[in-house]
């Protein structure tokens, strides 16, 4: 089955070269273009991607607010940041937000199409660079109002290894195999951590780990 994918910049050339590398996929379907965030929501709800490439520097309204509206209107669709912004406040916003993954546009062809397939799995992926300025972001903001014993008491211990793996951006499937557990059991504890912390999103959970000292090797 194909991927289909949205594309939202405001660069036309841009656009069009994503648009010729993804074609050249036989799992890629490029299904619609945007210039900007309002045409970019209007196009999704129409077409209902799977994936929508988005750009966060747009003229009038934001990527970052565009995102907010994408998820909480189109909640089944994986929304990955494809910019030139290295700002660890965007990338953390983003996340919180509910993006499936933030990439950097000069990412290697082979790596951007290689994202496009894990978060259509469901799989949170960001940039190799962007990984520390993540952690370190989080750290420098954690506000403390949240106690970590608090926090934990509420999962269990499967589901607080589950929570570390899923911080260090492992899938299901290697979690299934590290754990010893079904594919299936890890989905369940996945499904189980989303609605005890209230979050929509394999990332936000990651986030969530590494805002509250949760990301360890310790139960």
């Amino acid at each position: 089955m194909s991927i289909r994918i949205l594309l939202i910049d405001d660069h036309s050339l841009f656009r069009s070269g994503v648009r010729l590398l993804l074609q050249r996929q036989p799992d890629f379907d490029i299904v619609g273009e945007a210039s900007d965030g309002l045409e970019g929501i209007k196009r999704a709800k129409a077409l209902t991607p799977d994936v929508i490439l988005l750009d966060l520097n747009m003229p009038g309204l934001s990527g970052l607010d565009t995102l907010q509206l994408l998820v909480q209107d189109l909640p089944a669709c994986a929304v990955l940041i494809l910019t030139v912004s290295e700002e660890a406040e965007e990338l953390g916003r983003a996340l919180r937000d509910g993006a499936s993954g933030y990439l950097l546009k000069n990412i290697e062809a082979d790596a951007l199409t290689a994202a496009i397939r894990r978060v259509a799995a469901g799989e949170p992926t960001i940039s190799d660079s962007m990984t520390a300025k993540l952690v370190a972001q989080f750290r420098s903001h954690a506000t403390g109002d949240t106690s970590p014993e608090l926090e934990r008491a509420r999962l269990t211990t499967r589901e607080r290894e589950i929570m570390q793996c899923l911080a260090r951006g492992e899938s299901n499937k290697l979690i299934a195999r590290n754990l010893d557990v079904a594919e299936s059991t890890v989905k369940i504890h996945v499904q189980n951590i989303l609605k005890k912390l209230n979050l929509s999103s394999r990332v936000q959970v990651a986030v969530y780990a590494v805002e509250h000292g949760l990301h360890g090797d310790e139960p």
